[in-house]
Protein backbone atom coordinates (compact mmCIF):
# COMPACT_ATOMS: atom_id res chain seq x y z
CA UNK A 1 0.00 0.00 0.00
CA UNK A 2 0.87 3.79 -0.69
CA UNK A 3 2.77 5.76 2.22
CA UNK A 4 0.34 8.42 1.58
CA UNK A 5 -2.76 6.29 2.11
CA UNK A 6 -1.21 4.90 5.00
CA UNK A 7 -0.58 8.75 6.29
CA UNK A 8 -3.77 9.57 5.70
CA UNK A 9 -5.24 6.99 7.39
CA UNK A 10 -3.78 8.59 10.73
CA UNK A 11 -6.21 10.75 13.49
CA UNK A 12 -5.46 14.13 12.41
CA UNK A 13 -5.25 15.60 16.25
CA UNK A 14 -2.39 13.87 16.27
CA UNK A 15 -1.17 12.59 19.62
CA UNK A 16 -0.09 14.36 23.13
CA UNK A 17 2.88 13.69 23.62
CA UNK A 18 6.08 12.55 21.72
CA UNK A 19 5.92 8.82 19.54
CA UNK A 20 9.18 7.92 21.55
CA UNK A 21 7.25 7.47 24.92
CA UNK A 22 4.58 5.48 23.39
CA UNK A 23 6.90 3.26 21.73
CA UNK A 24 8.89 2.57 24.96
CA UNK A 25 5.65 2.28 27.14
CA UNK A 26 4.25 0.42 24.96
CA UNK A 27 7.15 -2.29 25.12
CA UNK A 28 7.50 -2.34 29.38
CA UNK A 29 4.07 -2.63 29.43
CA UNK A 30 4.04 -5.17 26.55
CA UNK A 31 6.18 -7.25 28.43
CA UNK A 32 4.34 -7.31 31.64
CA UNK A 33 1.27 -7.69 29.78
CA UNK A 34 3.08 -11.55 28.30
CA UNK A 35 4.62 -11.98 31.77
CA UNK A 36 1.13 -12.48 32.90
CA UNK A 37 -0.10 -14.78 30.15
CA UNK A 38 2.85 -16.63 30.27
CA UNK A 39 2.34 -17.12 34.40
CA UNK A 40 -0.77 -17.83 33.60
CA UNK A 41 -0.57 -20.51 30.23
CA UNK A 42 2.17 -22.48 32.73
CA UNK A 43 0.21 -22.38 35.91
CA UNK A 44 -3.20 -23.89 34.01
CA UNK A 45 -0.98 -26.32 32.25
CA UNK A 46 0.37 -27.38 35.68
CA UNK A 47 -2.79 -27.40 37.05
CA UNK A 48 -4.20 -29.75 34.55
CA UNK A 49 -1.02 -32.07 35.48
CA UNK A 50 -1.41 -32.12 38.80
CA UNK A 51 -5.32 -33.02 39.10
CA UNK A 52 -4.83 -36.30 36.96
CA UNK A 53 -1.92 -37.23 39.43
CA UNK A 54 -2.13 -39.39 42.49
CA UNK A 55 1.19 -37.87 43.90
CA UNK A 56 0.60 -35.30 46.97
CA UNK A 57 3.14 -33.05 46.20
CA UNK A 58 1.94 -32.94 42.44
CA UNK A 59 -1.70 -32.72 44.01
CA UNK A 60 -0.80 -29.46 45.94
CA UNK A 61 0.95 -27.77 43.96
CA UNK A 62 -2.01 -27.98 41.09
CA UNK A 63 -3.93 -26.40 43.87
CA UNK A 64 -1.93 -23.53 44.20
CA UNK A 65 -1.23 -23.42 40.61
CA UNK A 66 -4.97 -22.75 40.09
CA UNK A 67 -5.01 -20.12 42.37
CA UNK A 68 -2.06 -18.70 40.50
CA UNK A 69 -3.50 -18.96 37.13
CA UNK A 70 -6.43 -17.35 38.19
CA UNK A 71 -5.33 -14.46 39.42
CA UNK A 72 -2.77 -14.42 36.11
CA UNK A 73 -6.11 -14.21 34.30
CA UNK A 74 -7.37 -11.17 36.07
CA UNK A 75 -3.52 -9.07 36.04
CA UNK A 76 -2.95 -10.28 32.74
CA UNK A 77 -6.50 -8.40 30.86
CA UNK A 78 -5.50 -4.85 32.99
CA UNK A 79 -1.97 -5.35 31.88
CA UNK A 80 -3.01 -5.54 28.39
CA UNK A 81 -5.09 -2.45 28.24
CA UNK A 82 -2.21 -0.49 28.31
CA UNK A 83 0.12 -1.62 25.35
CA UNK A 84 -3.21 -1.79 22.79
CA UNK A 85 -3.76 1.63 23.92
CA UNK A 86 -0.06 2.37 22.70
CA UNK A 87 0.07 0.87 20.02
CA UNK A 88 -3.57 1.55 18.95
CA UNK A 89 -2.21 5.68 19.32
CA UNK A 90 1.01 5.16 16.53
CA UNK A 91 0.25 2.65 14.45
CA UNK A 92 -3.22 3.58 14.10
CA UNK A 93 -3.56 2.94 10.40
CA UNK A 94 -2.55 -0.77 10.79
CA UNK A 95 -4.44 -2.27 13.93
CA UNK A 96 -8.03 -0.30 13.19
CA UNK A 97 -7.36 -1.54 9.55
CA UNK A 98 -6.89 -5.04 10.87
CA UNK A 99 -9.52 -5.33 13.40
CA UNK A 100 -11.94 -4.13 10.54
CA UNK A 101 -10.96 -6.76 8.26
CA UNK A 102 -11.61 -9.42 10.97
CA UNK A 103 -14.16 -7.69 12.96
CA UNK A 104 -16.34 -10.72 13.88
CA UNK A 105 -13.08 -12.16 15.61
CA UNK A 106 -12.39 -8.64 17.70
CA UNK A 107 -15.97 -8.74 18.98
CA UNK A 108 -15.82 -12.65 20.10
CA UNK A 109 -12.40 -12.13 21.38
CA UNK A 110 -13.99 -10.79 24.96
CA UNK A 111 -16.87 -13.33 24.59
CA UNK A 112 -14.17 -16.20 24.41
CA UNK A 113 -12.08 -14.45 27.14
CA UNK A 114 -15.09 -14.15 29.04
CA UNK A 115 -16.15 -18.02 28.89
CA UNK A 116 -12.16 -18.90 28.99
CA UNK A 117 -12.40 -17.37 32.79
CA UNK A 118 -15.99 -18.51 33.62
CA UNK A 119 -14.59 -21.76 33.07
CA UNK A 120 -11.15 -21.54 35.29
CA UNK A 121 -13.27 -19.92 37.91
CA UNK A 122 -15.73 -23.19 37.43
CA UNK A 123 -13.04 -25.79 38.16
CA UNK A 124 -11.53 -23.42 41.25
CA UNK A 125 -14.89 -23.49 43.10
CA UNK A 126 -15.94 -27.21 41.92
CA UNK A 127 -12.39 -27.94 44.04
CA UNK A 128 -11.94 -26.26 46.68
CA UNK A 129 -9.65 -29.00 48.16
CA UNK A 130 -7.61 -30.19 45.46
CA UNK A 131 -4.95 -31.22 47.36
CA UNK A 132 -6.51 -33.81 48.81
CA UNK A 133 -9.78 -34.68 47.42
CA UNK A 134 -10.44 -36.04 43.91
CA UNK A 135 -10.93 -33.84 40.92
CA UNK A 136 -14.13 -32.93 39.44
CA UNK A 137 -14.83 -31.57 36.43
CA UNK A 138 -11.29 -31.48 34.74
CA UNK A 139 -13.07 -30.94 31.60
CA UNK A 140 -13.62 -27.10 32.25
CA UNK A 141 -10.00 -26.46 33.46
CA UNK A 142 -9.11 -28.39 29.58
CA UNK A 143 -11.84 -25.96 28.16
CA UNK A 144 -10.56 -22.41 30.01
CA UNK A 145 -6.95 -23.38 28.26
CA UNK A 146 -7.91 -24.41 24.55
CA UNK A 147 -10.28 -21.05 24.99
CA UNK A 148 -7.36 -18.72 26.29
CA UNK A 149 -4.79 -20.04 23.35
CA UNK A 150 -7.74 -19.14 21.05
CA UNK A 151 -8.03 -15.87 22.55
CA UNK A 152 -4.41 -15.26 22.25
CA UNK A 153 -4.66 -16.36 18.90
CA UNK A 154 -6.76 -14.02 17.78
CA UNK A 155 -4.61 -11.27 18.94
CA UNK A 156 -1.61 -12.89 17.26
CA UNK A 157 -3.37 -12.38 14.13
CA UNK A 158 -3.95 -9.25 14.88
CA UNK A 159 -0.73 -8.19 15.16
CA UNK A 160 0.38 -9.88 12.24
CA UNK A 161 -1.90 -8.76 9.79
CA UNK A 162 -1.46 -4.86 10.78
CA UNK A 163 2.46 -5.97 8.96
CA UNK A 164 1.02 -6.87 5.51
CA UNK A 165 -0.88 -3.64 4.62
CA UNK A 166 0.51 -4.78 1.01
CA UNK A 167 -2.41 -7.86 1.24
CA UNK A 168 -5.14 -5.69 2.99
CA UNK A 169 -7.01 -4.90 -0.71
CA UNK A 170 -6.63 -8.72 -1.55
CA UNK A 171 -8.74 -9.78 1.89
CA UNK A 172 -11.22 -6.89 1.79
CA UNK A 173 -12.12 -7.25 -2.22
CA UNK A 174 -11.06 -10.80 -3.26
CA UNK A 175 -11.32 -10.83 -6.94
CA UNK A 176 -12.77 -7.51 -7.04
CA UNK A 177 -16.03 -9.06 -4.96
CA UNK A 178 -16.15 -6.59 -1.66
CA UNK A 179 -16.58 -9.01 1.24
CA UNK A 180 -16.98 -6.30 4.27
CA UNK A 181 -18.37 -8.84 6.90
CA UNK A 182 -14.83 -9.12 8.72
CA UNK A 183 -15.41 -13.14 9.30
CA UNK A 184 -12.32 -14.61 8.41
CA UNK A 185 -8.37 -14.77 9.90
CA UNK A 186 -6.22 -13.67 7.22
CA UNK A 187 -3.08 -14.05 8.34
CA UNK A 188 -0.60 -15.68 11.05
CA UNK A 189 2.85 -17.16 11.93
CA UNK A 190 2.37 -20.01 13.28
CA UNK A 191 6.23 -20.29 14.28
CA UNK A 192 6.04 -17.21 15.85
CA UNK A 193 2.85 -17.83 17.95
CA UNK A 194 4.33 -20.93 19.24
CA UNK A 195 7.52 -19.52 20.33
CA UNK A 196 5.82 -16.96 22.47
CA UNK A 197 3.52 -19.36 23.94
CA UNK A 198 6.18 -21.84 24.45
CA UNK A 199 8.29 -19.24 26.23
CA UNK A 200 5.81 -20.19 29.22
CA UNK A 201 7.66 -23.10 30.19
CA UNK A 202 10.67 -20.95 31.43
CA UNK A 203 8.08 -18.26 32.45
CA UNK A 204 6.90 -20.72 35.09
CA UNK A 205 9.29 -22.05 36.18
CA UNK A 206 10.71 -18.82 36.77
CA UNK A 207 7.78 -18.40 38.98
CA UNK A 208 8.19 -21.03 40.62
CA UNK A 209 11.74 -20.66 42.27
CA UNK A 210 10.43 -17.61 43.41
CA UNK A 211 7.50 -19.80 44.66
CA UNK A 212 9.45 -21.70 46.50
CA UNK A 213 11.48 -18.92 48.36
CA UNK A 214 7.83 -17.58 49.52
CA UNK A 215 6.98 -20.99 51.17
CA UNK A 216 10.29 -21.17 52.84
CA UNK A 217 9.62 -17.65 55.22
CA UNK A 218 6.68 -19.90 56.17
CA UNK A 219 6.62 -21.16 59.89
CA UNK A 220 6.62 -24.58 60.04
CA UNK A 221 6.68 -25.06 56.48
CA UNK A 222 6.66 -28.50 54.73
CA UNK A 223 10.01 -29.40 54.09
CA UNK A 224 9.52 -32.47 51.84
CA UNK A 225 7.25 -30.10 49.48
CA UNK A 226 10.09 -27.40 49.80
CA UNK A 227 12.83 -29.81 48.11
CA UNK A 228 10.76 -31.37 45.33
CA UNK A 229 9.78 -27.95 43.78
CA UNK A 230 13.39 -27.39 43.33
CA UNK A 231 14.36 -30.26 40.60
CA UNK A 232 10.98 -29.65 39.00
CA UNK A 233 12.00 -25.72 38.69
CA UNK A 234 15.37 -26.58 37.25
CA UNK A 235 13.41 -29.53 34.85
CA UNK A 236 10.97 -27.01 33.50
CA UNK A 237 13.51 -24.05 32.95
CA UNK A 238 16.33 -26.36 31.10
CA UNK A 239 12.99 -27.72 29.18
CA UNK A 240 11.15 -24.18 28.52
CA UNK A 241 15.16 -22.96 27.49
CA UNK A 242 15.78 -25.34 24.63
CA UNK A 243 11.91 -25.09 23.72
CA UNK A 244 12.33 -21.08 23.42
CA UNK A 245 15.64 -21.52 21.85
CA UNK A 246 14.02 -23.93 19.34
CA UNK A 247 10.43 -22.45 18.55
CA UNK A 248 12.27 -19.18 17.96
CA UNK A 249 14.78 -21.00 15.04
CA UNK A 250 11.83 -22.30 13.82
CA UNK A 251 10.49 -18.65 13.59
CA UNK A 252 13.19 -16.42 12.33
CA UNK A 253 13.82 -19.40 9.45
CA UNK A 254 10.31 -19.15 8.12
CA UNK A 255 10.11 -15.21 7.85
CA UNK A 256 8.69 -13.60 5.39
CA UNK A 257 11.34 -12.05 2.85
CA UNK A 258 10.63 -8.06 4.07
CA UNK A 259 11.07 -9.74 7.42
CA UNK A 260 14.11 -11.68 6.75
CA UNK A 261 16.78 -9.09 8.11
CA UNK A 262 15.31 -9.48 11.39
CA UNK A 263 16.68 -13.00 11.68
CA UNK A 264 20.29 -11.82 11.92
CA UNK A 265 19.95 -8.23 13.68
CA UNK A 266 21.30 -7.64 17.11
CA UNK A 267 17.59 -7.38 18.17
CA UNK A 268 17.18 -11.51 17.78
CA UNK A 269 21.22 -11.66 19.18
CA UNK A 270 20.46 -9.49 22.42
CA UNK A 271 17.32 -11.90 22.63
CA UNK A 272 18.79 -15.21 22.35
CA UNK A 273 21.57 -13.89 25.32
CA UNK A 274 18.86 -12.87 27.98
CA UNK A 275 16.80 -15.87 27.40
CA UNK A 276 20.01 -18.39 27.52
CA UNK A 277 21.54 -15.91 30.50
CA UNK A 278 17.33 -16.43 32.12
CA UNK A 279 17.50 -20.27 31.52
CA UNK A 280 20.75 -21.02 33.27
CA UNK A 281 20.74 -18.11 36.06
CA UNK A 282 19.27 -20.98 38.66
CA UNK A 283 22.05 -23.57 37.91
CA UNK A 284 24.81 -20.75 38.52
CA UNK A 285 22.90 -19.69 41.98
CA UNK A 286 22.79 -22.81 43.15
CA UNK A 287 22.91 -23.55 46.97
CA UNK A 288 21.81 -19.09 46.81
CA UNK A 289 18.47 -19.86 45.53
CA UNK A 290 17.43 -20.51 49.59
CA UNK A 291 19.30 -17.08 50.86
CA UNK A 292 18.10 -14.16 51.34
CA UNK A 293 16.20 -12.23 47.85
CA UNK A 294 18.39 -14.73 45.60
CA UNK A 295 15.02 -17.13 44.99
CA UNK A 296 13.61 -14.52 43.31
CA UNK A 297 16.22 -13.46 41.57
CA UNK A 298 15.75 -16.15 38.39
CA UNK A 299 11.93 -14.25 38.07
CA UNK A 300 13.11 -11.11 38.20
CA UNK A 301 16.03 -11.50 35.26
CA UNK A 302 13.06 -13.62 33.19
CA UNK A 303 11.27 -10.13 33.30
CA UNK A 304 13.94 -8.48 32.20
CA UNK A 305 14.73 -10.90 29.38
CA UNK A 306 10.84 -10.58 28.90
CA UNK A 307 11.36 -6.64 28.11
CA UNK A 308 14.67 -7.47 25.87
CA UNK A 309 12.40 -9.50 23.52
CA UNK A 310 9.43 -7.53 23.57
CA UNK A 311 11.89 -4.62 22.01
CA UNK A 312 13.06 -6.72 19.74
CA UNK A 313 9.54 -7.25 18.82
CA UNK A 314 8.65 -3.39 18.58
CA UNK A 315 11.67 -3.16 16.41
CA UNK A 316 10.93 -5.71 13.92
CA UNK A 317 7.13 -3.74 13.58
CA UNK A 318 8.98 -0.81 13.18
CA UNK A 319 11.84 -1.70 10.62
CA UNK A 320 9.66 -3.64 8.84
CA UNK A 321 6.47 -1.08 8.07
CA UNK A 322 9.19 1.87 7.62
CA UNK A 323 11.56 -0.02 5.50
CA UNK A 324 9.15 -2.10 3.11
CA UNK A 325 5.89 0.85 3.22
CA UNK A 326 7.90 4.16 4.37
CA UNK A 327 5.58 4.42 7.58
CA UNK A 328 7.94 6.12 10.41
CA UNK A 329 6.28 5.93 13.70
CA UNK A 330 8.40 8.63 15.01
CA UNK A 331 7.28 11.64 12.77
CA UNK A 332 3.73 11.29 13.77
CA UNK A 333 1.85 15.00 14.15
CA UNK A 334 2.20 16.11 18.17
CA UNK A 335 -0.14 17.98 19.82
CA UNK A 336 1.33 18.35 22.78
CA UNK A 337 -0.95 17.85 26.11
CA UNK A 338 1.47 18.30 29.09
CA UNK A 339 -2.10 17.48 31.62
CA UNK A 340 -2.60 14.20 30.05
CA UNK A 341 1.40 13.41 29.52
CA UNK A 342 1.81 14.06 33.77
CA UNK A 343 -1.47 13.16 34.88
CA UNK A 344 -0.33 9.36 33.29
CA UNK A 345 3.23 9.35 34.95
CA UNK A 346 2.11 10.98 38.15
CA UNK A 347 -0.65 8.35 38.33
CA UNK A 348 1.35 5.43 37.02
CA UNK A 349 4.47 6.32 39.57
CA UNK A 350 2.36 7.93 42.68
CA UNK A 351 -0.83 6.50 42.75
CA UNK A 352 -0.23 3.27 41.61
CA UNK A 353 3.08 3.25 43.57
CA UNK A 354 1.60 3.51 46.49
CA UNK A 355 -1.89 1.59 46.29
CA UNK A 356 0.05 -1.43 44.39
CA UNK A 357 2.78 -0.73 47.56
CA UNK A 358 0.02 -1.50 49.66
CA UNK A 359 -1.80 -4.11 48.19
CA UNK A 360 1.47 -6.44 47.84
CA UNK A 361 2.56 -5.70 51.21
CA UNK A 362 -0.76 -7.04 52.48
CA UNK A 363 -0.58 -9.86 50.54
CA UNK A 364 3.07 -10.98 51.07
CA UNK A 365 3.35 -10.80 55.19
CA UNK A 366 -0.46 -12.16 55.25
CA UNK A 367 0.77 -15.23 53.39
CA UNK A 368 3.41 -15.12 55.72
CA UNK A 369 1.40 -15.74 58.74
CA UNK A 370 -0.05 -18.27 60.59
CA UNK A 371 -4.00 -17.63 61.71
CA UNK A 372 -5.22 -13.76 61.55
CA UNK A 373 -3.02 -11.38 60.06
CA UNK A 374 -3.21 -7.51 61.71
CA UNK A 375 -1.29 -5.14 59.74
CA UNK A 376 1.49 -3.08 61.62
CA UNK A 377 0.53 0.97 62.36
CA UNK A 378 2.56 2.26 59.69
CA UNK A 379 0.98 -0.47 56.79
CA UNK A 380 -2.18 1.00 58.21
CA UNK A 381 -0.64 4.59 57.37
CA UNK A 382 0.21 3.14 53.80
CA UNK A 383 -3.25 2.21 53.30
CA UNK A 384 -5.10 5.39 54.89
CA UNK A 385 -2.38 7.33 52.32
CA UNK A 386 -3.73 4.90 49.09
CA UNK A 387 -7.21 5.91 49.86
CA UNK A 388 -6.68 9.56 50.12
CA UNK A 389 -4.49 9.44 46.83
CA UNK A 390 -7.90 7.76 45.08
CA UNK A 391 -10.03 10.37 46.58
CA UNK A 392 -8.29 13.48 45.38
CA UNK A 393 -7.32 11.65 41.84
CA UNK A 394 -11.02 11.36 41.28
CA UNK A 395 -11.96 14.50 42.70
CA UNK A 396 -9.16 16.06 39.98
CA UNK A 397 -10.49 14.33 37.29
CA UNK A 398 -13.86 15.65 37.50
CA UNK A 399 -12.90 18.98 38.55
CA UNK A 400 -10.73 19.28 35.64
CA UNK A 401 -13.50 18.16 32.95
CA UNK A 402 -16.17 20.15 34.65
CA UNK A 403 -13.26 23.21 33.57
CA UNK A 404 -12.79 22.41 30.16
CA UNK A 405 -16.61 22.06 29.68
CA UNK A 406 -17.02 25.20 31.20
CA UNK A 407 -15.02 26.86 28.57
Amino acid sequence: MDAAMLYALRDPAGIPSHPVIFLVLGVLTWALHIAAVQVMLGASALTLYGAFSRDAHWRRLAAAMITTAKVAVSVAIVLGVAPLLFVQVIYDPFWYTSNVLSARWVIGFIVILILAYLAMYAFYYRNPKLASQPTRSAWQMVASLVLMLVVGWIMHVLSYQMLLPEQWMGWYAPNGNINPGGQALHAYSITRFAFFILLSVAVVAAWLFAYRRYLMGRPGEDAGYIAWLLPLAHRLMLAGGVLAVASGALWLATLPEKMAWFATSAWVWASAIALLAAAFFPRLLGNKLDQGLWGYAPFALGAVALIVVAAAREALRFVTLLGSHGYDALDYKINLDWYSTSLFFITFAVLGGVVLGYLLTVAWKAGQTKGVYTPSPALTRLGNLSIGLLVIWIVQYFAIGFYVWAR
